[in-house]
């Protein structure tokens, strides 16, 4: 599979205006290669960099779908309308949303990963990273990953 953004480049910047100094809306995802075996696709985002990437102590995650249909070919900028079928979870923040990079301090990098799922996950409501990590073992046909970095531009 492979993931992709018109946003920013595989390493590249994320623009200002998917991130809490804009207007905190996703980034547009393109996305193809899905198997012809897979059921479901899941979405994680999150930051391995929290909260100073000099001494990283958790992982942000920023935001969780789950439940993406399988014929499904991307995200539109700013994460709406889901698909149909396709469901969120919680962020970090509590939220059932995307939540932007808000780095405290420094170049932080934010990982845009799909997994296709040889099933859905119909029983977990708005579940958190841990909980959708926990139901797709065993179940990962496929992953693809994208990578983009932000640093706040003000204090």
């Amino acid at each position: 599979m492979e993931l992709r953004s018109s946003a920013f480049a595989p390493n590249g910047e994320i623009p200002r205006r998917h991130t809490c100094e804009g207007d905190d809306s996703a980034p547009p995802l393109h996305w193809d290669g899905v198997p012809p075996a897979a059921r479901s696709l899941v979405l994680i985002v999150d930051d391995p960099d929290a909260p100073d990437p000099a001494a990283p102590r958790q992982t942000w995650v920023h935001w969780v779908l789950v439940d993406l249909p399988p014929d499904s070919t991307g995200m539109p900028a700013g994460g709406h309308p889901l698909p149909g079928g396709a469901r969120a979870g919680l962020n970090d923040w509590h939220r059932a949303d995307y939540g932007g990079p808000c780095p405290p301090t420094g170049r932080h990098r934010y990982f845009f990963k799909l997994y296709a799922l040889d099933t859905t996950l119909p029983t977990l409501h708005q579940p958190t990273k841990a909980a959708v990590e926990r139901a797709m073992q065993g179940h990962v046909l496929a992953n693809a990953e994208l990578v983009g970095t932000y640093q706040k531009t003000r204090a």
